[in-house]
C-alpha cells in the first residue's frame, strides 16, 4: 500500500508544479502589456523637460541616500544627453519661450488662411515663383540627429543654388519669421508690430505655479494615504483656475494674491517631498508642454484667421454710411438725376477713371486729386461701380463739393457695348509674390510684396469712352498729393500702357506662372494704382483682343485660374509699357512699415497696395494720416456712423 501511495503522489506534485507555471505565464502575459502601456520599457520620455524640471522629479525621493541619487542622475543625465540637447535645441534657453515653424511653403497655395477672401473685391493669392521644399532644422528632428543638417533647395530665380544650415538659434528663429510671413502674409508684419513684452510677472508667476501643481496631482492623487494632500492641491488648482478666468493682468487680481500663492507653494513642496513615481510626472510634465504648444499654434491661426477677416470685410462704420446714403437717395426731393454734363464727353479736357466700391475710398482719390490741382475746372472723374453701391455713389457726390471738378458716376452693370455681354464690376486684382532676394547676402532669406495689375474690367475701357484719347487710370486705395496736370503733355513715344516699374521684381521670377508664352524675363513687373492709358494705340494694339485670348488659353500645369488674370495683364502689355519716373507714384503703403518717410512726403501719388488699406483699423499708423486728412472730418454722415472716430 505504501508503495502505491508513493505511485500516486508524484503525479500530484508534476500537476501543482504545472500549475504554478502556468499562473506565472498569465502574469507576465498581464503584466508586459500593461509595462508598454505605462511607458516603463522607454524611460523617460524624449523631450518636454528641462533642466530645472529633472531635478525636481529627483527631488522627490528623500529617503534615498545623497550620494546614489547623485550617481543615479549622473547616470541618467549621460543617457539621456542627447535627448536633453534636444530639449534645449525645440524650447530654447528660456523655458517659457517656444519657436513655431511653418510647414512646407509648397502647400501654401492651399491654405485657407492665406487664400481667404479670394473671391472679393481685391484677390490676395500667395505666388511662389520656385518650389521650395523648406523644413526648418532642429524642429521637428529626432533626439538622435545632433549636427546640423543641411538640406539642398531648388534653385531660385538668379540661377543660385540655395543652402539651409542650421548653424544657431537666431538663424532658426530669422527663418521661422520668414516661413511664418510666406504662410499668413502681412499678419506677421502687423503681429511683430503690435507684439508686447510679458510685463505681468505676477500673472506669470500664477501660470509657472498651477504647471507645476499639474505635473504633480496626478501622481499624488494615485497614492495611498495622501487624500488630504490630493484634495489640498486640487483645491488650489480649482481656485487658480478661477483667477485666471476673471484676470489676465497683475490688475485683475484680487486682493491677498501673495498668501495663495504661498498656500499653493507649500502644497508643491509637499507633492515633490512624496516619493512618487517619476515616470509619471514626466509624463504629466509632457502633456502639459504639448497642450501649451498646441495651444499656442491654435491661437496664432486663429489670430491669422481674424486677421485676414478684418482686411477683407467691411467695417461696421462703413456698412451704415452706405446704408444711409441709399436710404437718402430715395427719400431725397431733389432731381439727382441731373443732364449729362457736356464734359463728360469732351477730350480736349483731362479724364480719370476709378473702379471702387468703396465710396469714402473713390472720395480721397477726388478730393486730393483736386486740392492740388493748377486748375479743377479741366478735371473729370468717371467713377464706375456696381448695382448695390451705385445709388450711394450718386447721392454723395451729388452733394459733395470738389470745386469746379466734374464727377460722373456709372452703374457699369447697365453699360451696353455691341457684341458684349453684361458688364460685371471687377476692382484691380493683388497678389502677393513671395520671391528670393537677387542681391542679398543671405541666400535663404525670402521676400514678400504685393502686386496689382489690371482686372477683366480695365479692358473694356477702349469701348466704353470711344470718344476720348487719353485717360489716367487711378486705383481707389490711392492718395494724390501733387498736381497730375503734366501726366496730360507726356510723350509715351508710342506706347500704350504709362506705369510705374518695380525692378525688384522681374518676369523671370513669375516663370512658372507665365506659362509657354515667350516673353523677357529682365521685363521689370509694373503696377496699376496711376496707369496713363494712350487709348489710341490700345485700339490700334487690340490689347484687349491679345487680352481675351490669353484668358481663354487653355491652362498649362503651372499656371492656375487665380493667377490667370497676373499672366495675361503681363503679356498683354509687353513691349508696350512707357516706364514713368519713380517719384511720380510710390507703393507698399499697406503692407510695409519701413518705408521712407522722406519718399512719402515726396510721392506724387501714395499707393495703399496690401492688406492693411488706411480705412481700416488694422492700417498702418504712420501711413493713415495721409488718406485722412481729405476726409471731411465735419460731414453729418460720417459722423452719424462714426466713420474713423
Amino acid at each position: 500500500m505504501k508503495g502505491g501511495g508513493s505511485s500516486y503522489a508524484l503525479p500530484a506534485k508534476r500537476r501543482w508544479r504545472r500549475a504554478i507555471g502556468v499562473l506565472l505565464l498569465v502574469l507576465l502575459s498581464m503584466l508586459l502589456p500593461l509595462a508598454f502601456l505605462l511607458g516603463l520599457h522607454n524611460g523617460f520620455l524624449s523631450a518636454g523637460i528641462s533642466f530645472d524640471q529633472q531635478s525636481s522629479i529627483f527631488d522627490v525621493l528623500p529617503g534615498v541616500d545623497e550620494s546614489d541619487a547623485t550617481s543615479t542622475r549622473k547616470e541618467w543625465e549621460n543617457d539621456n544627453s542627447e535627448r536633453v540637447q534636444y530639449i534645449i535645441q525645440k524650447m530654447g534657453t528660456d523655458n517659457s519661450k517656444v519657436f513655431f515653424h511653418a510647414v512646407d511653403i509648397d502647400k501654401k497655395m492651399n491654405d485657407p488662411l492665406t487664400n481667404f477672401g479670394n473671391e472679393t473685391e481685391n484677390k490676395i493669392v500667395d505666388v511662389v515663383p520656385e518650389e521650395i521644399s523648406h523644413q526648418t532644422p532642429g524642429s521637428h528632428a529626432p533626439p538622435d540627429l545632433p549636427k546640423p543638417k543641411t538640406i539642398p533647395a531648388e534653385d531660385n530665380a538668379s540661377g543660385d543654388q540655395l543652402d539651409i544650415t542650421t548653424e544657431t538659434a537666431t538663424n532658426a528663429v530669422e527663418e521661422s519669421e520668414d516661413s511664418c510671413e510666406l504662410k499668413y502674409g502681412s499678419y506677421c508684419i502687423w503681429r511683430r508690430e503690435h507684439r508686447e513684452e510679458m510685463k505681468d510677472t505676477m500673472v506669470k508667476k500664477l501660470k509657472d505655479l498651477l504647471f507645476v501643481a499639474r505635473a504633480y496631482y496626478p501622481s499624488v492623487a494615485k497614492l495611498p494615504g495622501q487624500d488630504n494632500l490630493s484634495h489640498e492641491l486640487k483645491q488650489n488648482i480649482q481656485e487658480f483656475e478661477h483667477i485666471f478666468s476673471e484676470a489676465i493682468t497683475d490688475a485683475d487680481l484680487p486682493n491677498q494674491i501673495e498668501h495663495k500663492v504661498q498656500k499653493m507653494e507649500d502644497a508643491i513642496a509637499k507633492a515633490k517631498a512624496v516619493v512618487a513615481d517619476c515616470n509619471n510626472v514626466d509624463k504629466k510634465l509632457q502633456q502639459l508642454v504639448d497642450l501649451t504648444e498646441d495651444e499656442a499654434r491654435f491661437h496664432m491661426k486663429q489670430s491669422a484667421y481674424l486677421y485676414q477677416i478684418g482686411v477683407q470685410t467691411m467695417p461696421k462704420s462703413f456698412h451704415c454710411l452706405f446704408m444711409r446714403l441709399t436710404v437718402e437717395y430715395f427719400q431725397s426731393t431733389n432731381d439727382i438725376e441731373l443732364p449729362l454734363d457736356e464734359k463728360f464727353m469732351n477730350p480736349s479736357l483731362q479724364h480719370y477713371v476709378l473702379f471702387s466700391k468703396n465710396v469714402l475710398a473713390a472720395s480721397v482719390v477726388i478730393n486730393s486729386t483736386v486740392m492740388h490741382a493748377k486748375e479743377s475746372g479741366n478735371q473729370v472723374f468717371h467713377i464706375f461701380t456696381d448695382r448695390q453701391n451705385y445709388f450711394a455713389m450718386k447721392f454723395w457726390f451729388y452733394q459733395a463739393n470738389y470745386q469746379e471738378a466734374a464727377v460722373e458716376v456709372l452703374n457699369i452693370e447697365e453699360i451696353e457695348l455691341p457684341d458684349k455681354a453684361t458688364l460685371q464690376l471687377y476692382l484691380p486684382e493683388e497678389y502677393r509674390v513671395s520671391v528670393h532676394g537677387l542681391n542679398n547676402s543671405r541666400p535663404t532669406q525670402i521676400k514678400t510684396e504685393y502686386i496689382s495689375v489690371f482686372s477683366h474690367s480695365h479692358y473694356f475701357l477702349p469701348d466704353i469712352f470711344h470718344y476720348l484719347k487719353k485717360i489716367v487710370v487711378l486705383d481707389d486705395d490711392v492718395v494724390v498729393q501733387q498736381d497730375l496736370s503734366a501726366l496730360w503733355s507726356l510723350d509715351m513715344e508710342g506706347k500704350v500702357n504709362g506705369a510705374v516699374q518695380r525692378c525688384s521684381l522681374r518676369l523671370g521670377q513669375l516663370r512658372r506662372y507665365m506659362g509657354e508664352k515667350y516673353f523677357d524675363e529682365k521685363s521689370c513687373l509694373w503696377m496699376s494704382g496711376l496707369n496713363v492709358i494712350d487709348l489710341v494705340r490700345w485700339r490700334e494694339q487690340d490689347i484687349t483682343g491679345t487680352y481675351n485670348n490669353l484668358m481663354r488659353e487653355p491652362l498649362s500645369a503651372n499656371v492656375s485660374s487665380e493667377t490667370l488674370p497676373l499672366r495675361s495683364s503681363y503679356l498683354s502689355f509687353q513691349n508696350q509699357l512707357y516706364p514713368l519716373d519713380d517719384k511720380w507714384a510710390l507703393s507698399g503703403l499697406g503692407h510695409d512699415y519701413g518705408v521712407n518717410a522722406e519718399s512719402v512726403e515726396n510721392a506724387a501719388v501714395l499707393h495703399y497696395n496690401g492688406n492693411m488699406k488706411p480705412w481700416l483699423d488694422l492700417g498702418i499708423p504712420s501711413y493713415r494720416s495721409y488718406w485722412k486728412m481729405y476726409l471731411d472730418s465735419e460731414n453729418q454722415f460720417l459722423s452719424q456712423c462714426n466713420v474713423n472716430s
